[in-house]
């Protein structure tokens, strides 16, 4: 029972007013979320509010009191107990959570670039000191020496590729997503397996690039890779940087939060970076199928390179600006 209603609208106001300041925030943003704590608050306040209101039933002298308790129940017992449709996901979101996530990791993917780095200078300086390396460094397809392989693409009579791009398309998305992964995964190793994965890719670059530019077939090997290598590459590197985020997570640095804490607080970024990855790689064997296997005369090697600088702008450009508050 009230005794002293003066007393008891002064000390209940202030929870009145709370109750209504949230109200107006969910009505404003009907996709706002409440973290727990606030969803909680929410459940105290109609309670107290509700009470409150009983309280009034017995002081007919305050309608106008007592209506507006009576919407402002109303109204939080409608968000309590609405059945909201599920929450759409906005592509747009989906799309920015890709570069955001990259930026805030952007030490690891630094460091995956060095290793490759470090790899590339070990393939460039084995096969210019040793040709005989070659065959250790390289795969079979790759056995053959540039200029043979320069003059034979650019003089075929038939087009090799015909009635199966689609098929080696797919073949080089399922292989470069795999390894990819492989790299992701193997951060589980606290990173050792993550830093031998890009060291090792790293090797196989740098013997590429060794033996076609010192074989003087420079021009061909930027035609030939640049296309889908200013995508598949980075992608590469952006699978390296999210083996060591998770390396990072599990070693912890210093960090005091538990492991759980810590995977959990790195896991949309995680998810984030190999979706966009997967992405970028699709894309790669796409190009990589119908484009970089077709050389001069078909395409010239000057609209190839131009092509695959392009490509390398737009996704610099995408990865450092997009999703800038």
């Amino acid at each position: 029972m009230i005794i002293d209603l003066p007393r008891f609208v002064s000390a209940e106001r202030v929870y009145w007013d709370e109750l209504d300041a949230l109200l107006k925030q969910l009505e404003e943003d009907p996709e706002h979320r409440l973290p727990l704590a606030d969803v909680e608050r929410l459940h105290y306040l109609y309670e107290r509010c509700s009470a409150d209101l009983s309280k009034l039933d017995s002081f007919s002298s305050q309608p106008q009191m007592r209506m507006f308790l009576e919407a402002l129940v109303s109204r939080a017992y409608s968000e309590i107990h609405e059945t909201r449709a599920p929450l759409q996901i906005r592509m747009k979101s989906v799309v920015l959570a890709f570069p955001r996530a990259f930026r805030r990791h952007l030490r690891a993917f630094q460091l995956s670039v060095a290793v490759t780095l470090a790899g590339a200078a070990f393939g460039w300086f084995a096969i210019s000191h040793d040709a005989q390396a070659k065959a250790v460094l390289l795969p079979s397809f790759l056995m053959v020496s540039p200029a043979d392989r320069v003059a034979e693409e650019e003089h075929a009579k038939v087009d090799r590729m015909k009635g199966h791009k689609a098929s080696f398309s797919a073949e080089l998305m399922t292989h470069n997503i795999n390894v990819t992964v492989l790299t992701v995964a193997l951060g589980m190793t606290w990173g050792a397996g993550t830093l031998i994965s890009l060291f090792a890719n790293g090797v196989m670059m740098g013997a590429v690039a060794a033996d076609y530019i010192l074989g003087g077939q420079g021009v061909f090997l930027a035609g030939w890779l640049l296309p889908h290598g200013s995508v598949e590459i980075p992608s590469l590197l952006i699978g390296g940087q999210a083996g060591f985020i998770l390396a990072g997570a599990l070693i912890g640095w210093g960090d005091r939060a538990t492991r759980t804490e810590r995977l959990r607080a790195i896991s949309h970024d995680l998810f984030a970076i190999i979706g966009g990855a997967a992405c970028m790689l699709v894309w790669a064997g796409i190009i990589e199928s119908f484009v970089s296997q077709y050389h001069q005369p078909v395409l010239p090697y000057a609209l190839k390179i131009s092509f695959g600088c392009c490509e390398l702008a737009a996704l610099t450009l995408f990865l450092t600006l997009a999703g800038r508050e």
